[in-house]
């Protein structure tokens, strides 16, 4: 008698043609929202440097070619008979000098008042601090044009018209920076104060040995941006500043305008790409660690 003994099943093996196709569609969906991101932020970056583009572009042109209708994108014959003109109707030096020394002793002023006053309020107990707090916020909203009066008559009182001192000092107190500074130190661990407390160091030694290095990001993010707001200001120079020798850039590239705005474009605009060289080198040396404060801030919170 035989015995007969079943085959084991053995399961079946799905063919290859069914899972090629999600392949490729899984494929062809990356490539396509690619392509997408990188046509979008093309557009933009074109939209963005167009005008900075056409600045350059027109500086370059003859004072004659600058009124041409229709305006022709490049120039046909460049020039750079404009930036010779600039520094014989300038003294760019003196101006280049007068807005680095105070847009850095500005940005340092505010690296140093806003580290402080953010580790008060973040760090530091005391009496009416929420209120406080408020009402360094609240300044936000008010516009320069708005203190700009009583700002004068007290450094008129003072003796500090027509100085560079004068736009150096009102400019070092920054309630943005207070807040950015206030927000880094709040997403720090209180267990580094406390144990360098144990240690025996009291609340300034905790700030600079303990929080202050690790607010380095914060730091950047402020030096740049008051870098960049204070070396393109105009308003609070204009009001405060009377002798030529205290003017600063921005005051300067007004006058190449002319009476009455008869002076050449070529030349005005090539005053202009002057004066955004120093403000692009340093958001270039600053862009590293002004997107790692930004990174780091998004962490911390």
């Amino acid at each position: 008698m035989t015995t007969t003994v079943a085959e084991p099943a053995v399961p079946a093996v799905p063919e290859e043609r069914s899972s090629r196709p999600p392949a490729r569609r899984a494929r062809r969906r990356p490539r396509a929202g690619l392509v997408g991101r990188v046509v979008g932020l093309t557009v933009v970056a074109l939209l963005t440097l167009g005008p900075v583009l056409w600045t350059v572009s027109t500086s370059l042109r003859a004072p004659a070619e600058s009124f041409d209708l229709p305006p022709r994108p490049v120039p046909l014959d460049a020039t750079g008979e404009a930036y010779g003109q600039v520094f014989e109707q300038l003294d760019v030096w003196l101006l280049a000098f007068n807005s680095t020394l105070v847009t850095a002793l500005v940005a340092g002023g505010q690296m140093v008042t806003a580290a402080l006053a953010g580790y008060a309020f973040a760090r530091l107990d005391f009496r009416f601090k929420g209120p406080l707090f408020g009402l360094v916020l609240a300044t936000m909203m008010v516009p320069v044009q708005v203190t700009i009066v009583p700002v004068f008559l007290l450094l008129k009182e003072m003796s500090l018209t027509d100085t560079l001192l004068g736009l150096i000092v009102p400019a070092w107190p920054t309630a943005f920076g207070t807040f950015l500074m206030r927000q880094y130190f709040l997403g720090m661990p209180r267990d580094l104060g406390e144990a360098a407390m144990l240690d025996g160091a009291g609340p300034w030694r905790i700030f600079r040995s303990v929080y202050a290095p690790l607010a380095t990001p914060g730091l950047a993010i402020i030096g740049v941006l008051a870098f960049n707001y204070h070396w393109n200001e105009f308003f609070r120079p204009l009001i405060l500043e009377t002798s030529t020798e205290n003017f600063t850039l921005p005051l300067g590239l007004v006058s190449l305008q002319g009476n009455l705005g008869t002076g050449s474009v070529s030349v005005v605009l090539a005053g202009v790409v002057l004066s955004m060289i120093p403000a692009v080198l340093v958001f270039v040396v600053g862009q590293r660690p002004l997107r790692e404060g930004i990174t780091s801030a998004g962490v911390n919170r």
